[in-house]
């Protein structure tokens, strides 16, 4: 049942050209808003708290400041509507998920970026 799944979804599923990602890394996803009749193009520019699951299933996590509140927005990776994505900055962090990032401040919010 898994293999026929998996098969329906790698033949009939689009793949979006997405750049290769991970935790800590900040990232700007531009994405198609539509209202109405018209449509625009928004983004969302925000830290990658996880990356969750596989194929075309795969889901990721971005936080954000937005004043002194944060907001996490999920984004399905195969999702029609994104147009790009953009990696800003690649974090050194030691953990695949970082939900530990949600409860810090000030200075001890950055994470170190990495240098390739």
């Amino acid at each position: 049942m898994e293999s026929l799944i998996k098969f329906v979804q790698d033949e009939f599923v689009t793949k979006n050209e997405l750049p290769e990602f991970g935790a800590g890394d900040t990232i700007t996803v531009y994405y198609e808003i539509k209202e109405g009749n018209k449509t625009r193009t928004q983004f969302f520019r925000g830290v990658v708290i996880q990356k969750r699951g596989s194929g075309s299933s795969e889901t990721f996590t971005i936080r954000k400041m937005s004043g002194t509140v944060g907001v996490e927005r999920i984004f399905p990776i195969n999702l029609p509507s994104i147009q790009k994505i953009e990696i800003n900055k690649k974090g050194k962090v030691r953990r695949a998920r970082i939900y530990y990032f949600r409860g810090l401040t000030g200075k001890k919010a950055r994470i170190k970026e990495r240098r390739n």
